[in-house]
């Protein structure tokens, strides 16, 4: 039997289905050839398992690079009620079983280890992967619109994957493939997250995150407390219907929750200032229905699966397109109907200014942020070690990352780096771009809230995946059932 065949007999004796979904068959083929690969696929098309086959089929190592550990927990927790030799390392699993794993990991008894972008570069596992190497089959790259999204001033080690690859090759003496997945990724972001990752001529498998039972619906708010009235008519529509609703702050989330508490219903405030038991819990318990909604962050949401989400409401309007993509993706992945509704101020700002603040406060932020950052680029010699960097400077690993993004360093290995050239002169044009390039992202969620056109033609045409058809509507959102467009 050959291994295309041991694929599709695998599929059935341990997933059920007779057969592969969409492009999840080419895809899986693609991975067996040993091809670099970048796939856009639209929530709930089953990306994991494209990666998961292929790692199963053959002798060595797949390492799955992964941002969030309730992610990660799934997968492996997925696999191994399967049987299947898959394992997981990050800061919440006790030291006995990291050290289970470690152990497993030298007896080549893993077929698939599920890692975040900091555990890869501990030198406890960069040092055995890099002594295991030419066990390594390939790298998977989960929801790598993160690299894109958070590696220059959030995860900083997002951006060092790339010559984590080239290392890993050296020690190995082969090649060793990339395949990325993530469900959004607006053009920049494909190019980032190539060029980054160093993708060589990889296979594209793109599809449109279009889903025709989501029915997107934008309400204005006139003045503050409208926006709680407009959100109270929502909750009493769909009473018990699974739900979340998505806030910018932390303290947002905290003070919203425990208004509807107040008003007899049961939820909670879920962001990533949580102690990781207190997340858990909230994520078994609404997964589980005992919460019929939360109140979160965007930390909420990748990873959790909970097929009968009816409704998802934005409190407030997501910073990028591609971030409110993800997060309504979240509902009806059941196939049956889901409504979403954002809530935004009214345009001047005047009456209702809540937008406006907190635009103001998350450009300020940003700003302060690249001042640091500038600082600290300035002080910083023209070689050094990484770790030694962190050591000296608050923010100094996310400089080092912020500057790679810039175009003025780069690495010489996954611990070292090489500044490209003097940065003064340089480094101001850098920011002044990476500033123009930030602001005109940002205006896309103000156009969506005030454009009179289908709201999910706007949403695909800011996600560089325009319509087939000129003429195209989705004949479901506010805007079409209002103009009777299609």
């Amino acid at each position: 039997m050959d291994e295309w065949q041991r694929a599709r007999s695998l599929f059935q004796t341990l997933w059920g289905y007779d057969g592969f979904r969409g492009p999840q068959g080419d895809i899986i083929q693609t991975i067996l050839q040993g091809r670099d690969l970048w796939a856009l696929l639209p929530t709930g098309t089953g990306k994991s398992l494209c990666f998961q086959l292929p790692a199963l089929l053959r002798s060595g190592l797949t390492v799955v690079v992964s941002p969030l550990v309730s992610l990660m927990d799934r997968q492996v927790a997925d696999l191994r009620a399967k049987g299947l030799p898959a394992a997981t390392l990050h800061s919440e699993v006790p030291r006995s079983q990291q050290k289970e794993v470690l152990d497993r990991l030298e007896r080549s008894q893993l077929r698939l280890l599920y890692l975040s972008p900091e555990t890869l570069f501990s030198q406890r596992v960069w040092s055995r992967l890099l002594r295991l190497a030419p066990q390594i089959q390939g790298l998977a790259i989960d929801e790598a619109h993160c690299l894109a999204q958070w590696g220059e001033t959030f995860r900083p080690a997002y951006r060092r994957l790339g010559i984590a690859r080239q290392t890993l090759e050296a020690a190995a003496q082969k090649p060793i493939p990339i395949a990325a997945f993530t469900a959004t990724a607006t053009p920049t972001d494909r190019a980032i997250i190539a060029q980054v990752l160093g993708l060589r001529n990889p296979a594209r498998f793109e599809q449109s995150p279009y889903r025709a039972n989501l029915r997107l619906q934008v309400q204005r708010c006139w003045v503050p407390a409208q926006r709680q009235w407009r959100l109270w008519r929502w909750l009493r529509d769909r009473p018990g219907q699974g739900g979340l609703i998505f806030a910018r702050s932390r303290q947002t989330c905290e003070d919203l929750a425990q208004n509807l508490r107040d008003r007899g219903h049961q939820t909670a405030a879920y962001h990533a200032g949580l102690p990781p038991p207190d997340r858990r819990r909230l994520e078994a318990q609404w997964v589980g229905g005992e919460l019929p909604f939360l109140v979160c962050t965007s930390a909420f949401g990748m990873g959790i699966d909970r097929p009968d989400v009816r409704w998802i409401v934005h409190w407030h309007r997501p910073l990028i397109p591609a971030e409110y993509v993800q997060e309504i993706g979240r509902a009806g992945r059941d196939g049956q109907p889901a409504d979403i509704l954002l809530l935004v101020s009214e345009p001047t700002g005047w009456l209702d200014s809540t937008d406006r603040r907190l635009d103001r406060h998350f450009q300020q932020q940003t700003r302060q942020q690249i001042q640091n950052l500038g600082l600290v680029a300035r002080h910083l010699p023209q070689e050094g070690a990484i770790a030694e960097i962190a050591d000296q400077f608050a923010e100094g690993a996310i400089a080092l990352s912020w500057l790679h993004a810039l175009g003025q360093l780069d690495w010489l290995d996954p611990f070292h780096y090489q500044l490209s050239g003097q940065l003064s002169g340089q480094l101001s044009a850098a920011i002044a771009r990476q500033a123009r390039m930030g602001r005109s992202v940002e205006l896309s969620m103000r156009r969506y809230g005030g454009d009179r056109g289908c709201r999910w033609r706007f949403l695909l045409q800011a996600l560089g995946l325009p319509p087939k058809s000129a003429n195209w509507r989705c004949g479901q959102c506010d805007r079409c059932r209002h103009t009777g467009q299609r």
